[in-house]
């Protein structure tokens, strides 16, 4: 119950715990004050108290919330990587929220939070907007900079008028302003995706064809466990222990046809917690592979390293027991590269000015965009194989997409039967 105006007793200063910062309650109202236990908290506290001892025990009544942005964004992120972050799966959402901060306490790191609006957002929004980003990604950033406040106004850090402004700010339209348009993305040809295979380990090959069969999501594909499996029945049943709308409380089940149980049964194991793709089992087939091609070459074993003897004691990364979606997709970017040949004048190398190396960045980034691919686009050939020989609705059940709508940006629509039907009917 909060004290009376005019109470005799002094807001004592407190750990505000959701958000990580200092507080003191002053009629009824929370007063924030920088991060807990700082130096500049302490002394804002102190400055407050003055306020409200030298106006009679009263806050002033022209005293609004002293919360900075650049505390506001230290709290939210702290919020943001407790209720985002999932260890071993894929954190593309904190590393977006991330860069959406950036620009925001870029611009106005001490400006307070009371005092952020339209006009405000609408500068960041800029900044991305020169930054290169596109137009979609800008507006979805310019989103989650509402989910900022409109998370504030929750925690009662601000008030609800400020997030009621910023909802007035609408989204960049096509063609109407400078940010570019994203290319869409696109099912990778199966030519390309042979040619990869080539120069991947079985464990990423087997996990490639495993999505291109089953239109899976990298994640799905990169936690699945034998404990997930229901191999009782002619489908196999896969069901993710968790998955992109797990919170929303949708169930996900993926169907093994006899291709795909092909595919998965080598990579069963005895423990059942045990994820069936590790990066352990990589390692260990490129040290055979380097192995068998020195004896190949007819390199005697009293000539250079025996085979294990020149590993490190302590190696700073040692391979792991669970693919993540980023060590999954660069293991594909180094298979694209073997097999379609980057120049090699495109690498970093020792030496290289910061010139240099901004400047090979933009080859080897122009190069990938033109060869390279990425494993979210075997979805997009599942979706669309799928679409082609059954129908939209049964691509919409085995993705696992809730809404028709959703399904067809990843299922290419298929042009080849409206020429047929228009080469008939026309």
């Amino acid at each position: 119950m909060p004290r009376p105006v005019g109470s005799t007793v002094t807001p004592s200063y407190r750990h505000h715990k959701p958000s990580g910062l200092a507080v003191c309650t002053i009629d009824g109202r929370d007063v924030y004050l920088g991060p807990w236990k700082s130096k500049a908290s302490k002394i804002e506290y102190d400055r407050v108290i003055g306020e409200w001892l030298a106006n009679g025990r009263c806050l002033p009544t022209d005293n609004n919330s002293d919360l900075r942005i650049v505390e506001l964004v230290k709290a939210y992120w702290r919020h943001a990587h407790g209720y985002y972050f999932r260890p071993g799966e894929n954190n593309g959402e904190l590393g977006s929220i991330k860069l959406a901060l950036h620009h925001l306490k870029k611009l106005y790191s001490q400006t307070r939070a009371t005092d952020f609006g339209p006009l405000a957002l609408k500068a960041v929004r800029q900044s991305m907007v020169d930054a290169g980003w596109s137009r979609r990604y800008v507006n979805c950033q310019v989103n989650r900079i509402r989910r900022v406040f409109k998370w504030a106004t929750e925690m009662e850090m601000v008030p609800p008028s400020v997030h009621h402004g910023l909802q007035a700010v609408a989204g960049l339209k096509a063609g109407r302003s400078d940010a570019p348009e994203s290319a869409p993305v696109l099912p990778v040809p199966d030519a390309t995706v042979d040619a990869t295979l080539l120069h991947v380990s079985p464990t990423i090959g087997a996990m490639i064809q495993l999505q291109r069969l089953t239109g899976m999501r990298p994640g799905e594909v990169c936690a699945m466990r034998t404990m997930d499996l229901d191999t009782t029945g002619r489908l196999w049943l896969y069901k993710p222990a968790s998955h992109k709308t797990a919170h929303h409380g949708h169930e996900r089940t993926i169907y093994f046809g006899p291709q795909a149980q092909e595919v998965v049964g080598p990579y069963i194991r005895p423990n059942l917690k045990e994820y069936l793709f590790r990066p352990v089992d990589s390692e260990a087939w490129r040290r055979e592979q380097a192995s068998a091609a020195r004896k190949a070459s007819g390199t005697p074993l009293s000539c250079g390293n025996r085979p294990g003897t020149n590993r490190k004691a302590k190696p700073g990364r040692k391979p792991g027991t669970r693919y993540t979606v980023d060590a999954y997709r660069r293991a594909i970017a180094y298979a694209v590269e073997k097999a379609f040949g980057m120049p090699d004048e495109y690498r970093r190398k020792p030496g290289d000015t910061p010139e240099q190396q901004k400047e090979k960045a933009k080859l080897r980034s122009d190069w990938h965009a033109a060869h390279g691919w990425h494993p979210h686009q075997l979805r997009h050939n599942a979706a669309t194989r799928l679409r082609k020989d059954f129908g939209l609705e049964a691509a919409q059940v085995i993705l696992g997409h809730r809404t028709l709508t959703v399904t067809q940006v990843y299922a290419e629509k298929n042009i080849t039967a409206a020429q047929r039907i228009m080469g008939e009917v026309g």
